[in-house]
């Protein structure tokens, strides 16, 4: 078959191929040549560049004869300029937006501006509470942009429903970690907040979130959740639930608590109209599989205790749960206490050129104790430690008002065993721990926040995350296997601003640990004793579970060998 057979408007010529036709087109005209050009490389000639082609039916003109549009062609041309128009349009003001948050004081996008009065105080003040509060901001994308002010009063804070900020009444000042990140939040920028346990952490994304809720227009149906908080444990899901509750009626916001231990059904139907979700990972990830939530709406993320998550194995269900969100539309939070390699490989995966905010020091040093918090450690037979731990109950619990005490217990059957100890000597006493259902796990915490227990028996489990008001003693009757979660411990005393009791009792078993708590008490300007010294001052390596003592925090993946092979 001839090449130009089958071509309309052609039926002059009567070259067969296409090589002979176009040697013709050169001697006719430069624009017959430059179309033709382009269908024999294509091979696949369409009407359209035919019709560009033709030649008009008076031979002795070399002009090409425009061709007439369809009104088809006409229509999908003005739908494809249409579209271009529209996604220049976004990608512009998606740029301006970046641009404002990161160069101004005032965010138009974000409808976050700088209380004229902040703005106006002097930068001696400023730098002043940066200094005592040892608060470090880090945000590499606006080196040459002056940065948002720490909102260090309740009067700073931007305009809204008065009845938001109501609740904040019960405190003097907003906590450090409150101060620095709120204006990044309320202007739209990703942030990382690294922090102690107790900073007020919860108040500080959860404010931003309810009030981006409130400006937002969600639509009535269907409904899909507006913010996602995910947490490493029950008792702090429920926690965060618990602490939003209190401010979400305000912004006519449902908030749900979503983890397992539970049944689906009535967590399936308070998805339907949630605009927050609390979850745990495990059971978020069972209902997104389930197709019972679907979060391609998210535009809050929040990932608490974030670091927690990362130990406990959750990293991969975080990241299938991330996946359906949108990428360009959503605000990402994330709250750690330590700053590991994995944390930091995770954060690159999903955050858009976050800001870092550090308070308390260099998060990748030695872990630091609250310094409010008194520290004790006794040195004692393990033998002997049941009866001073009765001893030191005996003394916080005279009077009429006894302290509420909380006493750590390494595994599951020991936390049992103490916990009977403890009651059989007359004290009321209440337990957490593994083995116990969630209501009775949720019935006992309950008791001892409301006094009607004053001691409380827990494994580590409850040593990160959990805000018990008024915990005025920690008791380590056993010592962690790691420093850091010694440090976690007793950082449930001394919160929100008050002071802090721990005692730990260690023993000659815990003596491979000497070496790091005595640089924990040397950090916190705390008395260490002589018979602590005597275990030594060296600081184990930290170890994997699977590499052991000799793993580096520098990534476990594999990297490929180059082989190469002699001429």
């Amino acid at each position: 078959m001839n090449f130009f057979d089958s071509a309309p408007g052609f039926s002059r010529w009567t070259i067969g191929t296409p090589d002979q036709f176009l040697l013709i087109t050169l001697e006719t005209s430069r624009k017959s040549l430059i179309s033709l050009e382009f269908c024999l490389r294509s091979r696949q000639p369409s009407q359209h560049h035919f019709n560009m082609a033709k030649r008009t039916h008076n031979t002795e003109s070399t002009e090409l004869r425009p061709s007439k549009k369809s009104k088809s062609d006409d229509k999908h041309s003005g739908k494809k300029e249409k579209k271009e128009k529209k996604d220049k349009k976004e990608k512009k003001a998606d740029k301006n937006g970046v641009d404002q948050v990161t160069s101004n004081t005032s965010d138009e996008q974000s409808g976050y501006s700088q209380a004229s009065a902040l703005t106006n105080l002097p930068q001696s003040e400023i730098d002043q509470f940066m200094e005592e509060k040892v608060v470090k901001v880090t945000d590499s994308s606006t080196e040459s942009a002056p940065q948002l002010r720490p909102i260090i009063s309740f009067d700073y804070l931007p305009p809204c429903d008065e009845n938001l900020y109501a609740p904040l009444k019960a405190f003097p000042a907003p906590s450090p970690i409150q101060a620095a990140t709120w204006p990044l939040l309320f202007a739209g920028r990703d942030v990382i907040g690294i922090a102690e346990t107790g900073s007020g952490k919860t108040l500080g994304f959860g404010l931003p979130c309810l009030k981006k809720l409130l400006d937002s227009k969600r639509p009535r149906k269907p409904y899909h959740p507006f913010a996602v908080i995910i947490s490493p444990t029950r008792e702090l899901a429920m926690q965060i639930y618990d602490q939003l509750v209190k401010f979400s009626h305000l912004a006519k916001a449902d908030v749900t608590c979503i983890f397992g231990g539970v049944g689906k059904d009535e967590q399936r139907v308070a998805l339907r109209t949630a605009a927050i979700v609390v979850a745990t990972p495990g059971r978020l990830k069972d209902l997104q599989n389930d197709e019972s939530v679907d979060l391609s709406k998210v535009k809050y993320l929040v990932l608490d205790e974030a670091d927690r998550m990362l130990d406990k194995g959750f990293e991969q269900d975080i990241k299938d749960i991330i996946q359906p969100m949108p990428v360009s539309k959503r605000q990402t939070v994330m709250f750690t206490a330590t700053w590991p390699r994995s944390v930091q490989d995770l954060a690159a995966t999903f955050m858009n050129s976050p800001v870092t905010v550090t308070i308390g020091g260099d998060p990748s040093a030695d872990p630091r104790a609250n310094l409010r918090i008194k520290q004790e450690v006794e040195v004692l037979d393990g033998r002997e430690k049941e009866n001073r731990l009765i001893q030191l109950l005996s003394r916080s619990q005279k009077g009429q008002n006894p302290e509420k005490v909380l006493v750590f217990c390494l595994y599951k059957k020991e936390a049992m065993r103490i916990e009977r100890l403890i009651k059989m000597k007359g004290f009321s006493v209440a337990g957490i721990h593994g083995d116990l259902n969630q209501s009775d796990r949720f019935r006992n915490l309950e008791a001892f926040k409301s006094g009607a227990a004053t001691v409380l028996v827990a494994t580590d489990v409850a040593a990160r995350g959990l805000d018990i008001p008024a915990v005025k003693l920690v008791i380590n009757v056993t010592f962690p296997l790691t420093v850091e979660d010694y440090v976690h411990r007793i950082g449930r005393t001394g919160r929100a601003g008050a002071k802090g009791h721990a005692i730990t009792l260690f023993t000659e078993q815990d003596k491979a640990l000497s070496g790091g708590l005595i640089n924990v008490l040397k950090a916190a300007k705390q008395d260490v004793p002589e018979s602590l010294l005597k275990f030594g001052t060296t600081v184990k390596k930290k170890q994997h579970d699977a590499y052991g003592a000799f793993f580096k925090d520098i990534g476990t993946d594999k990297k490929a060998t180059k082989i190469t092979f002699d001429d």
